[in-house]
């Protein structure tokens, strides 16, 4: 476990919750045409990508986080950076996050690695060769870790690299649940209880609930939603299972992870120990950050983003 290089927080950022909110709601990212193509799953489904623009270069497929798509800050100025920086990026949407929801009676959840197995079988099947790399944001990351914890030795990936990620998904749901850390439950369980509607409508679905609305924590939400559309007995099980926690031992790709111990989803006891990590794994462990944050410089009118400067020379190092 070591601390981030070359990283200075913004002074006029204090605490866990500014950096966080400047860096998801002020921030501006340089705008990048992407191309989409709709992938059609083995279960008769299907998931949206987005690519930047062709080039025959390494392929980096990008996982965003809850509730996230082509249209979240931190994914846009990656895919953007990607594509300075001579790489191709591709960001995999999970099921119902492109705008159009997905056909079957389920969704995504934290734990469900299939969707980003298919996919690297599919790129690697088509360009001859798999992804270079996959960077995973959140949510994206606990389901790329664990995913890279499945595969172990047989990861046909060259190096990760994993931001704010909730290790342990119980105890980031009742961290959510608590002082101001609600603001973000709050605003992810509404857009997931949105979307539900759309997909099912505001009368009869497949679970009975008369009123997703009420279901207003990850704890509600996801013991009457997540869980029973996706196989679980309820939301402990949920979370034991679908934690990347547990995989990060087993992981043999050289991978990033990148964190704040002030991360206001992630609570510090949730943060793996440098025991937990396999040889593999390197844990940059920042003070201060909050989630998908590492904002940086002295005054707001130069604010600068850590994150893909990182992340670029992480992806270099193994590139080279």
């Amino acid at each position: 476990m070591l601390a981030p290089r070359d990283y200075a927080p913004a002074p006029w950022l204090p605490g866990p919750h500014l950096p966080t909110l400047w860096a998801a709601l002020c921030r501006l990212v340089p705008p990048i045409a992407l191309e989409f193509e709709r992938v059609e799953l083995p279960d008769g489904d299907f998931l949206d990508l987005a690519w930047t623009p062709p080039r025959d270069a390494p392929v980096v497929l990008v996982l965003h986080g809850l509730e996230g798509s082509h249209r979240s800050t931190y994914a846009r100025a990656l895919l953007a950076a990607l594509h300075d920086a001579g790489y191709r990026g591709v960001l995999m949407m999970f099921r119902g996050c492109s705008g159009e929801p997905n056909r079957l009676a389920r969704g995504y959840h934290s734990g469900d690695t299939g969707d980003l197995a298919h996919v690297v079988a599919l790129l690697a099947a088509r360009h001859g060769r798999p992804p270079f790399a996959a960077v995973g944001y959140s949510l994206g990351g606990n389901v790329l870790l664990k995913w890279l914890g499945e595969t172990g030795g047989d990861c046909p990936l060259t190096t990760a690299v994993a931001v704010s990620v909730p290790f342990d998904l119980a105890a980031c749901a009742t961290k959510l649940a608590r002082g101001a850390s609600r603001l973000y439950q709050r605003h992810l369980v509404s857009s997931m209880q949105r979307a539900f509607i759309a997909k099912f409508g505001a009368g009869a679905n497949p679970l009975g609930i008369t009123d997703v609305r009420r279901l207003d924590s990850f704890w509600a939400f996801d013991e009457h939603v997540v869980a029973p559309l996706h196989g679980f007995s309820d939301a402990r099980d949920y979370y034991t299972r679908s934690s990347s926690r547990p995989y990060l031992a087993r992981i043999a790709v050289p991978t990033l992870v990148l964190h704040a111990a002030d991360d206001p989803f992630v609570p510090r006891d949730a943060i793996p120990t440098a025991e937990e990590l396999a040889p593999a794994v390197t844990l940059e462990l920042a003070a201060r950050g909050g989630h998908v944050g590492f904002v940086t410089g002295a005054l707001p009118g130069r604010a600068h983003y850590w994150l893909e400067p990182r992340i670029l020379a992480a992806l270099a190092a193994r590139r080279a």
